[in-house]
Formats: structure tokens, sequence, C-alpha cells
């Protein structure tokens, strides 16, 4: 949930993410509103944002790619602009031409739209409207409401038996890694980076203790949208989140693992390297956030690879 203004704090100096504003669902119902079918729907992605970047993972494992399309905005933000995710020759908009903007598909919902623009968007192309830009309510849909069409339909990341621990452990890791990141980032004071920076080192132990006993985060048998929630953050961990949000405790790929071996497994699994471009992450925060890093450079490292074998197999 990425978007085209700077980000908000409140008075104790604290980020405040922004709500997202379209929240209807689609169901497998052909009365339904909006009716899973295929060809129908697209998803509006940038490969540099981590809710995004689960929107895809999801339709890649769940083989939805065929019936669902996507395309990927610009990962460079100019914020000072307030330009927002912007379509281009190499990131055209390939069901609106002349578009310039994502912004440009908000206004289709609204022509008056002045809100934010974040990513992922699921875009209705019968009635031409946003159904939903809310990733966690995006990857639900996902999961259940195209199995008819899905290459894996048989893949459950929200099974019934494992709800309330799912639940449970994402009601952690949202505002204490997810967004606890952005927390440390963003921070306008001392103390409330101090309070994320604990809050981030306390999940990421967490985590590994349970990784060290474990496949997965929720059962030892299956992955679960758990997994893939924490994975989008933990993936840019040490190429971003380290330097550029100053969480420079520990590094994932260094002190940690149980949780790189878990990375590297997720990275490996069939078409999701496909949707990781490291280049790109980099490129959003290093050179959109220059009240952060104001001279825009990229860092070149670090060296990462997660092609090594993970070892997670040997909880079989």
């Amino acid at each position: 949930m990425a978007d085209n203004k700077s980000p908000t704090t409140n008075p104790t100096g604290e980020f405040v993410r922004s709500v997202t504003v379209f929240h209807s669902s689609i169901k497998d119902d052909l009365a339904a509103e909006y009716s899973a079918e295929a060809n129908r729907y697209h998803l509006y992605v940038a490969l540099a944002c981590p809710w995004a970047h689960r929107t895809l993972v999801l339709l890649k494992l769940k083989g939805l790619d065929h019936v669902i399309s996507y395309s990927i905005v610009d990962g460079l933000l100019e914020m000072e602009k307030g330009c927002g995710w912007a379509f281009g020759e190499k990131y055209p908009d390939p069901h609106h031409p002349t578009f310039t903007h994502l912004k440009n598909v908000y206004q289709l919902n609204d022509p008056d739209y002045n809100g934010r623009v974040t990513v992922p968007v699921l875009f209705d192309l019968k009635t031409q409207k946003i159904v939903n830009n809310e990733s966690s309510e995006i990857i639900r849909m996902l999961n259940s409401e195209f199995n008819k069409f899905a290459r894996h339909p048989e893949l459950d990341l929200y099974p019934e038996h494992l709800r309330s621990r799912i639940d449970e452990l994402n009601d952690q890791i949202y505002p204490k890694l997810n967004n606890g990141v952005y927390r440390a980032g963003f921070a306008k004071l001392q103390e409330a980076y101090n309070a994320a920076f604990e809050d981030i080192f306390s999940m990421l132990d967490t985590l590994e203790g349970i990784l060290s006993k474990q496949r997965y985060l929720i059962d030892n048998n299956q992955i679960t949208e758990a997994d893939v929630r924490a994975w989008t953050t933990l993936l840019r961990f040490d190429p971003v989140y380290f330097t550029h949000f100053k969480c420079n405790k520990k590094m994932i790929s260094k002190d940690y693992p149980n949780l790189f071996g878990f990375v590297r497994e997720l990275y490996q699994m069939n078409g999701i390297k496909q949707t990781v471009d490291l280049g790109e992450i980099k490129k959003h925060y290093y050179a959109s956030h220059l009240m952060i890093n104001p001279t825009g450079i990229i860092p070149r490292g670090p060296e990462i690879d997660y092609d090594l074998p993970h070892g997670r197999d040997r909880f079989n």
C-alpha cells in the first residue's frame, strides 16, 4: 500500500499509514455484482511495493495469471511533484494507452478523486471501476474465489482449521514488521523510531524461533498467507530496510539462518522468482524517498544469493 504522497506523522512523530478506500469483493457467484470470471479483472502492481507484491505472489501460487491479467507501474515516485505511480514506455497501461499515471485509473471511479493513489489495484475491465485496493482483502479473493480457473485450486493459503492462528500471527506481523519498518523509516522523533526498532527485532526474533522448529510459520506441512505476508517484507529487509529505514541491528542473511532459509525457499517456489526485481525495489525506496536519501543515490549492494539451497526440507 505504497502511495503518491509524502508520509504522514502524528504529533509524537509516529508514521500514520493511510487507509484504503475501495473494499468491494469478488465472489464465486454469477449473481454477485463482481462475479469471478475469466479475463474480467486486471491487477495493477508495483514490483517495488511489498503490499502489491503479496497479491502478485498469490496470483502465481494459485496459478491465476492466465485469467487475471496484471501490469506494472514505474517504481520511481516523484513525490515532490505529487505525480505518484506512473505509466510509461516501459510500463504502459495495457487497457488505457493514453493514461500517464495510476491516478487516471482512480479517476474512472471518481473524476474528482484527489486522495491517495496506492497499489495494488484490482480493476474490473467490464465496468471500468476499481473493485478493491486493499492487499489483505485482494489476496483472500485470489485464494478462494477463482478456484474454478486456478491451476492449483487445491492450494488453500487460508484454510478454515488454521484461520484463527493465521489471523493471530498476522495481527502481530503487520504492526511490528510489515508496517514496523515504515514506522522506523518515516519516524520524525527519536522515541517513535526507538519503539518501532524494538518491535521489528522482537518480531524477527519470534519468527526465527518459530522457523527453527518447523518449516512454515503456521503449519509445518503447508504454506499459508501468513508466510506470504511476512515474506515480502523479509525479502526487502537487507537490500533496503536495514540501511534506508535504519533497521540496522541485524541482517536477515547474516544473523537469522532460519529466516534466511525461509526467504530463499519461497523465492525458489514456482513463479515467485519472476516477481522479484531487486533493482526496481531499491530504485523505489532510495530514489523516491528524498526526504530520507536526499542525493537519490541507489546502493549497488548487498550481494545476496537467493538461489542457494534453502535447507527447509529438513523439517519433512
